[in-house]
């Protein structure tokens, strides 16, 4: 039996996504994207999803970049259908209503770096190594990096790192802030498990109403932005979840959402 290019862990509605080809340091060819954007499909339908935290297998690479191997023959056309394939199974990894976090260990490059600009937050062990070295090849990203890097990190930074094709590593991330936090290798997977914890304690739907505001009111005016929000505020109070939480603080016991 082949291996799965996409390993796929449920554990109460936190789901983690893990990159399956070690060997290829989690390559992201057309068969990865196909399974990818076919595991996205799923979990955009299921109620109980909480979060989906998204890594590479083995300890040396998240994902270090599209399979050169695969693009070098194609034509332009052929590398337009690549692209927009990748585009779209971002993009819903991107719109899926509840957090999304990478959880970067090794090379983050091209591709892979372009996968953790579609999560909401990425986290990084401290021998990772980001970049968008696609100049050095003759091209530039092509997975929306040109898009959601300067969203992330500003113009001028996006620049730098676009047209250069310089590497950095997960101290100036953090600091550019690509990434939110930097901890050792071996502290990753407590880190994921702490997080789970977390995500998996606080009320579903007041979470996925906090992400529905920030990523849409980004989109819109600043009234139209605060209009969302309020019309959200109000929305937590038609349910159960905003009872139980008010209820729980009140009477000085933990939530049971």
């Amino acid at each position: 039996m082949s291996e799965q290019l996409i390993e796929v862990f449920d554990n109460a509605g936190i789901v983690r996504l893990t990159i399956n080809r070690p060997k290829a340091l989690n390559a992201l060819n057309s068969a990865v994207l196909n399974e990818l954007e076919r595991v996205l499909a799923e979990l955009e339908a299921r109620d109980d999803l909480r979060a989906v935290l998204v890594t590479g297998a083995g300890e040396k690479s998240f994902v270090a970049g599209a399979d050169i191997a695969e693009m070098r023959t194609k034509t332009p056309e052929e590398a337009r259908a690549f692209a927009r394939q990748a585009l779209a199974t971002l993009k819903r990894l991107e719109t899926l209503p509840v957090p999304t976090v990478a959880l970067v260990n090794g090379f983050c490059l091209g591709g892979g770096c372009e996968l953790a600009l579609a999560c909401d937050w990425a986290v990084a062990s401290d021998n990772a190594i980001f970049g968008q070295p696609e100049v050095l090849l003759g091209v530039i990203p092509g997975f929306g990096g040109t898009q959601r890097l300067p969203r992330r990190v500003g113009p001028a930074m996006a620049l730098d790192l676009c047209t250069t094709g310089r590497k950095i590593d997960a101290a100036e991330a953090l600091r550019i802030g690509l990434v939110n936090r930097v901890m050792p290798q071996a502290e990753l997977e407590a880190y994921a498990e702490e997080l789970t914890k977390q995500l998996g304690g606080n009320g579903p739907q007041s979470v996925r109403a906090s992400k529905q505001a920030i990523h849409d009111g980004m989109d819109q005016d600043l009234d139209s932005a605060l209009a969302l929000e309020t019309a959200l505020f109000a929305f937590c109070f038609a349910g159960d979840e905003q009872t139980e939480g008010m209820s729980a603080f009140v009477e000085k016991r933990k939530p049971n959402f």
